[in-house]
């Protein structure tokens, strides 16, 4: 029987964050600069949200909005997905499916300590993969 992966090894640890009184242009600058697409939100040290690569597109943002003129309140969700470290993976990753979300923000003991997204799930789930059902070697494939 094999070993269910928990959360903490398949989240992304340790996530940037951004101040959610934080101009817009500083969140698209810190995720091209980090090469992520979830950021968490904050105000002081309380999480308040989540932003996302997709919440910045113009469309999202009404089209007209010009970027300079935002800041990071105007466009935040403030109700996202935040489990505690403890949390069963299987229970996170079901939990987004059905809910259709593509990120989790972890807590420990109520403070940031990670993101969880369909990019760390695939990571996973391939290493998952890869342990348990190894590729046979090139002169036994048909």
């Amino acid at each position: 029987m094999h070993k269910l992966p928990h959360l903490a090894t398949a989240m992304t640890p340790f996530p940037y964050a951004i101040d959610k009184n934080a101009p817009l242009e500083d969140a698209v600058a810190l995720m091209e600069k980090h090469d992520v697409r979830h950021l968490p939100v904050t105000e002081g040290a309380a999480l308040v949200g989540l932003i996302a690569e997709r919440d910045i597109s113009p469309p999202r943002r009404g089209g007209d909005s010009n970027i300079e003129e935002l800041k990071v309140k105007d466009i935040y969700v403030d109700d996202p997905y935040v489990v505690s470290l403890d949390e069963p993976l299987d229970q996170v990753l079901l939990t987004m499916a059905s809910r259709h979300i593509g990120s989790a923000i972890i807590t420990k003991r109520g403070k940031l300590a990670g993101m969880f997204t369909c990019v760390d799930a695939c990571r996973c789930f391939g290493k998952f993969l890869q342990e348990n059902y190894p590729h046979p070697p090139d002169d036994q494939v048909a």
